[in-house]
C-alpha cells in the first residue's frame, strides 16, 4: 500500500509539474503577437468589428487567465480607417478554476488612454450604430445561409432559460486619462470630455461599490468648459435589472461664453435608483446648489418603457435672483427699481411627462408679492404655457423699464410747447393759444411681433391689488390667451378709485401691420383720486363714467394714434369744481350789472355740477364732440369741437348761457336782465390739451355778433319810444327784424 500511495503521489506531482511546464511553455514559448492577424480576422468575422493591434500583446494562463493589450483600436467594418475607439493600455485577468463554477473572479481592470470618437453624419446616422454589421464585401457575398429570426429567437430563449446566472466579482476598476469626443454634422453640435478618471472598489453584484469620477467637459459652440467631481456608492442587481447610486455627491464649476466671463459653482446630492423591471427611476433626497440658488425635493419617473410620467416636489429656498442671474453673466433689463428680484422663494408639486411639465400647488414669493396656483408647459415643442394664479399684490411699476432718453427728451419738448402756448397769463381778451402741430408720440417699434407670433399661452390671474403707472387696481381678474399670432384679453375687471374698470381687447399680430381692438368701460371712478395719483392739482371731483370701443393699426404709439377709430360716451356725475364758487362770483357780477346788492352771500367754496357729459366719434386720431353739455348753478354750457389725439391738442367752441339765481327763493339782485336772457356767450378753447380751461378765451367773432344784436335791440327800443303809435305795428316788426340782425 505504501508503494501504491507513493506511486500515486509521484504521479500527481508529475502531472502537476507537467501542467506547470505546459503553462510555462505556453506563456513563454508561445507568443500571441505572432497571431495578431488571426485575432483581427476572428474579430472581423465573429464580432463584426475592425480590430487593429498596433502594440504588444501579453498574457498569462494559471492561476490567472490574464491579457494585456497595448495601442489597440476598433472601428466599424463600414469605415475601418476611422477608429471609433482606441486604447493605450488595457489589462485584466480572470481566475481559471472559478470559471468552471460559472463564477467570474477578476483582478483589477486597468484602462489607460482610452479615446472614444462618436460622430453623427448629416443624415443623423451614428458611427457606433454600424458596429457588428458586416462590411460591404461580406454583405454582397451570396450563398451564405443565415439563421432565421424564429430560429435565432428560439435558440436565444432556450439558452437564456437554461443558463444559470453568472456571478461577477472584480477587485477594482480604474480608467485613467480617458477622452470622449462627440460631433454632429447635422446640427453642428460638438463637445468632449477630457482627463476622465474613474476608480472603484471591489465590484460585486448586490454589494455597495465605492466609486469616484473626475473629468473636464468642453463645448465648442457656444464655448463652454466645466469641471466635475463625483463620489458615491454603486449597487446593482443584474437579475432584477436594478441599479442604485447611493450617497451621490457631485460638485464642480463651469465657465464660458454663456456665462459671459462669470463662473458657476454647483453641487448635487441625493439617492438615485433605476429599476428596469418596474420601469421606474427615482432621485430622492435631492439637493442642488448653484451659486446662491439652493433647491430641495425629489423626482419620481414611472412607465419608462412607454410614455414616462414624472412626479415629485421642488423647493427653492429664499435667494437673491438678481445676484444669481448676474453671477451667471446675464444682464437684466433696466427696471425702475434696482432692488427688485432680491427675494424669491418657491415650492411646487411636480407633474409631467416627456412632453409636458406642470407645477401644481405653487407657492411663489416675489419680493413683497405672494402667488399661489399652478403654472405649466403642456407641450415643450410648442412652448405652450398654461397658468392659473392668485396673488395678493404686485407693484408692476417697479419691474417696468424707466423712461428712455428719447422719451425724456420728448416729454421735455412737450413741456416747452405747453409753456410757450401759455404765453402771458390767460385773460379773456388775449388770443387763444395755437393748436399744437408737432407729433406727440414715438414711432419706435413697440411690440416684438416675431416673439408674439410664437406665443402659445392661455391662463387667468387674480390679484388683490395691482399697481400700474401709479394707478392701484383692486380685486383684479384677467383671462387671456395667445396662439398663432392672435392675442386676446378675454376678460379684465378691476376696482379702482371707488369705481370699476371692465375691458376686453385683441391684437392680430399675424402681419407686420397688426390690428388692435379695444373695448373699455369705466364706472364711477373718483376723478379727484385719479388727479392725485397723477400728482396733478385736484381741481375737480366727481364720478366718471366712460364707455369706448376703439381700433388701431401699426406697431408704434404714433401709428396707433394716427389710425385710431371708434366711439365713446362720457359723463361726470356728482361733479364738483373745487376751490371756485362760480355761483357766488356770477351773482356778484349780475348784481353789479343790475346795480343792486346781494341780500346774502352764497355759501360754500366749491361749485357743484348738475350735469356734464357727451359723446365722441374718433376717426384717424381726431375725436369729434358735438354734444358737450354741462349744467352749473347759474350757467348752462354747450360745446362742440375736436380733440386731436395725434398732437394732443384741442379746438373747442363753448357757448355759455347765463341763467342767474335758479334757487327756489332766488336773490333778486342775481336775476338776469331781460336784455341778456337767452344769450349764449361764446368761448374758444384751443391749444395743448394739458392747458385745460386755461386754453379758453372769449370768442371775439361770436362776441361781435352778440354785441351787434344787443345794439340793434337797444336802437329798436329807442325808435319805439320816439315813434310811439305814429307807425303801424307791421312797420315796428320790420324795424325790429332789421336791427335785430
Amino acid at each position: 500500500m505504501k508503494s501504491l500511495s507513493k506511486l500515486l503521489a509521484l504521479l500527481f506531482v508529475g502531472l502537476l509539474l507537467i501542467v506547470i511546464g505546459l503553462g510555462f511553455a505556453l506563456t513563454h514559448l508561445f507568443d500571441p503577437n505572432d497571431y495578431k492577424d488571426d485575432i483581427a480576422a476572428l474579430a472581423r468575422d465573429k464580432a463584426g468589428i475592425a480590430l487593429d493591434l498596433q502594440g504588444d500583446l501579453g498574457w498569462s494562463l494559471f492561476p490567472w487567465l490574464g491579457l494585456e493589450i497595448h495601442q489597440a483600436s476598433i472601428a466599424s467594418l463600414q469605415a475601418p480607417e476611422t477608429p471609433l475607439a482606441d486604447v493605450q493600455r488595457l489589462g485584466f485577468s480572470v481566475r481559471v478554476l472559478p470559471l468552471l463554477r460559472k463564477e467570474v473572479q477578476m483582478s483589477a481592470i486597468r484602462v489607460d488612454g482610452l479615446t472614444l470618437n462618436l460622430e453623427r453624419d448629416a443624415k443623423g446616422q451614428g458611427n457606433w450604430e454600424s458596429l457588428g454589421k458586416p462590411g460591404k464585401a461580406s454583405a454582397d457575398a451570396k450563398g451564405a445561409k443565415q439563421p432565421t429570426a424564429d430560429t435565432t429567437a428560439n435558440n436565444s430563449t432556450a439558452g437564456d432559460s437554461a443558463a444559470p446566472p453568472v456571478s461577477l466579482n472584480i477587485d477594482s476598476l480604474s480608467i485613467n486619462d480617458a477622452r470622449l469626443n462627440y460631433r454632429d454634422a447635422k446640427t453642428g453640435e460638438q463637445f468632449s470630455v477630457e482627463n476622465l478618471q474613474l476608480t472603484t472598489g471591489a465590484v460585486a453584484e448586490g454589494q455597495r461599490i465605492p466609486l469616484e469620477l473626475h473629468g473636464f467637459f468642453s463645448m465648442a459652440k457656444p464655448l463652454l468648459r466645466a469641471r466635475a467631481d463625483l463620489k458615491g456608492g454603486l449597487r446593482f442587481d443584474l437579475g432584477l435589472k436594478r441599479f442604485a447610486l447611493e450617497d451621490l455627491h457631485l460638485q464642480g464649476e463651469a465657465s464660458g461664453e454663456p456665462l459671459n466671463g462669470k463662473t458657476l459653482t454647483f453641487t448635487a446630492q441625493g439617492q438615485l435608483l433605476l429599476d428596469q423591471s418596474a420601469q421606474i427611476a427615482q432621485w430622492t433626497g435631492l439637493q442642488i446648489n448653484a451659486n446662491q440658488l439652493k433647491a430641495l425635493g425629489e423626482i419620481n419617473v414611472k412607465q419608462l418603457d412607454k410614455s414616462p410620467k414624472l412626479s415629485g416636489t421642488l423647493s427653492l429656498a429664499n435667494f437673491d435672483a438678481r445676484a444669481f442671474l448676474e453671477g451667471l453673466g446675464q444682464t437684466l433689463p433696466p427696471m425702475q427699481d434696482g432692488n427688485t428680484l432680491r427675494s424669491v422663494e418657491l415650492f411646487a408639486q411636480l407633474d409631467g411627462s416627456d412632453t409636458a411639465l406642470q407645477l401644481n400647488d405653487l407657492k411663489l414669493k416675489l419680493d413683497d408679492s405672494q402667488f399661489t396656483g399652478q403654472v405649466g408647459i403642456t407641450d415643450f415643442a410648442k412652448q405652450a404655457l398654461r397658468f392659473d394664479l392668485n396673488g395678493d399684490k404686485l407693484n408692476l411699476d417697479r419691474y417696468l423699464p424707466p423712461k428712455s432718453e428719447a422719451q425724456t427728451a420728448q416729454a421735455a419738448q412737450r413741456k416747452a410747447q405747453v409753456k410757450e402756448a401759455l404765453g402771458a397769463p390767460g385773460h379773456g381778451t388775449t388770443p387763444a393759444p395755437e393748436k399744437p402741430t408737432n407729433e406727440a408720440w414715438s414711432d419706435e417699434p413697440l411690440l416684438p411681433l416675431d416673439t408674439l407670433r410664437k406665443l402659445d399661452i392661455a391662463g387667468q390671474i387674480k390679484l388683490k391689488q395691482l399697481t400700474v403707472d401709479g394707478i392701484p387696481l383692486d380685486n383684479l381678474s384677467a383671462k387671456l390667451k395667445a396662439r398663432g399670432g392672435m392675442l386676446t384679453l378675454e376678460h379684465f375687471q378691476a376696482d379702482t378709485f371707488g369705481g370699476q374698470v371692465l375691458a376686453s381687447a385683441s391684437l392680430d399680430a399675424k402681419t407686420d401691420n397688426p390690428l388692435l381692438d379695444v373695448s373699455k368701460e369705466v364706472k364711477g371712478i373718483a376723478i379727484e383720486q385719479v388727479l392725485k395719483a397723477r400728482k396733478q392739482e385736484q381741481v375737480l371731483k366727481g364720478s366718471l363714467f366712460f364707455d369706448t370701443q376703439l381700433t388701431a393699426r401699426g406697431n408704434s404709439l404714433k401709428r396707433w394714434m394716427n389710425s385710431l377709430n371708434g366711439v365713446a360716451q362720457f359723463s361726470l356725475r356728482e361733479g364738483v369744481l373745487v376751490g371756485a364758487n362760480l355761483e357766488q362770483q356770477l351773482c356778484q357780477g349780475i348784481a353789479l350789472l343790475n346795480r343792486k346788492a346781494l341780500s346774502a352771500p352764497i355759501e360754500g367754496r366749491d361749485t357743484v355740477f348738475q350735469q356734464l357729459g357727451g359723446s365722441l366719434r374718433i376717426k384717424n386720431g381726431i375725436a369729434r364732440n358735438d354734444d358737450l353739455r354741462a349744467s352749473l348753478p347759474g350757467l348752462s354750457v354747450k360745446g362742440e369741437g375736436d380733440i386731436d389725439l395725434r398732437v394732443q391738442g384741442i379746438d373747442y367752441l363753448v357757448n355759455i348761457l347765463i341763467e342767474g339765481d335758479r334757487r327756489e327763493m332766488p336773490d333778486e339782485a342775481c336775476q338776469v336782465n331781460e336784455r341778456f336772457a337767452g344769450i349764449e356767450w361764446p368761448l374758444r378753447c384751443r391749444g395743448p390739451i394739458e392747458l385745460g380751461a386755461r386754453a379758453c378765451r372769449i370768442d371775439q367773432e361770436g362776441l361781435s355778433k352778440i354785441t351787434a344784436k344787443l345794439a340793434g335791440q337797444k336802437l329798436t327800443e329807442k325808435l319805439e319810444e320816439k315813434l310811439g303809435d305814429k307807425v303801424s305795428p307791421e312797420l315796428k316788426d320790420a324795424l325790429k327784424g332789421l336791427f335785430g340782425r
